[in-house]
């Protein structure tokens, strides 16, 4: 069965497409992860400062 299996230069190649691609959208993903991530933190820092200003506000009716 010459031409058959994963020793088969054709299927080789294919192989190393297949790994190049998934490499490649791995980096992507990571990339979109770290930017939401940044985006969270952002978000968490805003809320926490948000937090503040009405507990302050809160306090001063008092």
């Amino acid at each position: 069965m010459a031409g058959v299996g994963p020793r088969c230069p054709r299927r080789q190649e294919e192989l190393q497409r297949q790994v190049s691609r998934l490499e490649q959208a791995n980096t992507e993903l990571l990339a979109r992860l770290e930017e939401r991530d940044a985006e969270l933190g952002a978000a968490r820092a805003a809320n926490r400062e948000l937090t503040r200003a009405l507990n302050q506000k809160g306090t001063a009716h008092r």
